[in-house]
C-alpha cells in the first residue's frame, strides 16, 4: 500500500510519498508546518491524477496548463518530474532517473498511487 509519510526536519515539516514496494517516488518542499504540509499532501492526492504531462526534453514541446507534471532533464543530465497545482506551485518533485522510460514510471507511479495513499505521520 501506498503512503505519504510526514517528516520533521530542522526547519519545518516535509513528505515523502512511497509506492507499495517501500521506494520514494516524489518528496515535497519543507513546509513551516504539520498543516501547511498537509496541504501538500491533499493538493498531490488531487492534483496528481488529472495532471498534464509537460515533456520539456523534447523540442518544441507543447505547454501545458496546470495542474500539470513537468518532465525535464537536470544538468547531470537525469530526468526528473515536479508536479504543478493549478495555481503553479510545485508540489513534488521526483529523483533523478537515468531513462526516460523510468522517469515516466514514476510519473504514472505518482498518479496511480497519490490519491488513494495513507497519511503516516
Amino acid at each position: 500500500m501506498s503512503k505519504f509519510l510526514l517528516k520533521s526536519t530542522s526547519t519545518g515539516m516535509k513528505f515523502d510519498l512511497k509506492a507499495g514496494n517501500g521506494e520514494t517516488i516524489a518528496t515535497s518542499e519543507v513546509y513551516s508546518s504539520e498543516a501547511a504540509c498537509m496541504n501538500g499532501v491533499e493538493s498531490v492526492m488531487k492534483n496528481a491524477p488529472i495532471a498534464n504531462l509537460e515533456d520539456q526534453t523534447e523540442a518544441n514541446y507543447a505547454t501545458q496548463t496546470n495542474p500539470k507534471f513537468e518532465m525535464y532533464t537536470d544538468k547531470a543530465g537525469e530526468y526528473r518530474f515536479r508536479l504543478t497545482a493549478r495555481n503553479g506551485e510545485i508540489i513534488a518533485t521526483s529523483e533523478g532517473y537515468t531513462a526516460k522510460a523510468s522517469c515516466l514510471n514514476g510519473i504514472e507511479s505518482v498518479r496511480k498511487n497519490a490519491p488513494t495513499a495513507e497519511i503516516e505521520k
